[in-house]
């Protein structure tokens, strides 16, 4: 089949890891060619352009920011996301007969450019739903739900998913909430696709040497659990009750909390640490990907963290790296979400509401002394290998178009 993608992620190469290019590079795998939409926002000053690789096509196109600002800016960006996207696959993918288009939430403006590539070309359509929006600007107080621009993102949303053949959702909570909330969509058509990873191959420990420098480098001690969260640090995460967190973990001399992360509430998040002095916890901006690898084979724990505000059922991919490399987890959640849950069936790790703090120090006070750590780290791989691998998602998708 010829595939068209279209995503929110800025990528160059489908040697790159994440969710999205390890999907497609087992869509290539099985003999499958890729044309892909990645966006290049403005604050980068480039212009528009395409990169050719065996099999897949990658149209870098200049958009307004998205990621990373404010959500005026991000509002008005996605406006006019639509008529950019069309107008690059216009010029540049104008003559290919598109077979399957694959596409992403967020945004959930993409819904003009699958119909107008649909239309075109009697397109079959499926919707990898990562982000259910706006309602998830509703829960955290950004706008109300009667606010004119989440009435006009709402009604956005609900057309992508009318076009939509099939919505393939990231857990069995995420599947259950579309359904109550969207009743003019036939439940058959919606299904789990879970967020899904290549795993990595198996690397030899890193040796106590090489270990003692990345500790050094980075400032982690020796004889403390390591608690690491990777990730984005914005308003979902909660950032308000992560602080309360971390101003009393430093009293808990068994632990250390590394955040490697940037995002709107980071500044915040390094005044804190600043102002209360703490020691307990170190935050860095940005680890270089070789260095970070090495990292998690210091640390202990990986750690989610959610506001808990949410009423719409989150699936951090961030969980996906923690257990690519044997790391139990620590998730920090609201009601909605089920990872929780699924840490914990699966015996890889722990979750706690993100509401209390004496009841989230507990439990890191226990994790902290937790004897089955590498027990739950090696679970956590096999529960990846099991639930959460490429071929997963990729058979899950083409088993409504014909076979592989």
């Amino acid at each position: 089949m010829n595939i068209l993608f279209l995503s929110l992620l800025d990528f160059e190469s489908l040697d790159e890891r994440n969710i999205y290019t390890d999907l497609l590079r087992e869509f290539r795998k099985n003999g499958h060619i890729l044309y892909v939409v990645s966006p290049i926002e403005r604050r980068k000053r480039q212009k528009t352009f395409l990169i050719e690789e065996q099999g897949c096509k990658i149209l870098k196109l200049k958009i307004g920011n998205v990621q990373k600002t404010n959500y005026i800016e991000k509002g008005i960006s996605l406006l006019t996301l639509q008529s950019q996207y069309i107008r690059g696959i216009k010029k540049y993918f104008r003559n290919v007969r598109f077979d399957l288009i694959l596409y992403a939430t967020p945004p959930v403006t993409f819904q003009k450019v699958v119909k107008y590539v649909k239309n075109k070309w009697h397109s079959a359509t499926y919707l990898l739903l990562k982000d259910i929006w706006p309602q998830g600007i509703v829960d955290l107080g950004i706008l109300g739900r009667n606010n004119l621009v989440c009435r006009y993102f709402r009604k956005k949303e609900k057309g992508m998913y009318a076009i939509s053949d099939y919505i393939g959702c990231m857990s069995k909570a995420n599947v259950q909430y579309v359904r109550e909330h969207n009743s003019y969509i036939d439940s058959e058509r919606i299904e789990i696709c879970p967020n899904c990873i290549e795993l990595s191959e198996r690397k030899t420990a890193v040796d106590e040497e090489e270990q003692s420098r990345i500790r050094e480098k980075y400032g982690i001690p020796q004889d403390k659990t390591i608690f690491v969260y990777g990730g984005n640090l914005g308003k979902p995460q909660g950032i308000d009750f992560v602080i309360e967190c971390i101003k009393v973990i430093e009293q808990l001399d068994h632990i250390f909390v590394l955040i490697v992360g940037a995002g709107t509430e980071y500044n915040r998040l390094a005044h804190a640490i600043d102002e209360y002095h703490l020691k307990n916890t170190k935050l860095e901006s940005y680890i270089p990907k070789m260095d970070y690898e090495i990292l998690l084979q210091v640390c202990h724990v990986g750690l989610i963290f959610l506001d808990h505000r949410f009423t719409i059922p989150n699936f951090p991919s961030r969980l996906l790296a923690y257990m690519d490399a044997s790391l139990p987890v620590f998730a920090i959640v609201d009601e909605a979400t089920d990872v929780g849950q699924v840490v914990e069936n699966g015996n890889f790790g722990w979750s706690c509401k993100s509401e209390d703090v004496a009841e989230v120090i507990k439990m890191f006070d226990e994790i902290g002394r937790c004897t089955e750590l590498n027990e739950k780290g090696e679970n956590a791989r096999a529960y990846l290998q099991k639930y959460y691998s490429t071929e997963i998602a990729y058979q899950t998708i083409v088993s409504h178009f014909g076979g592989e």
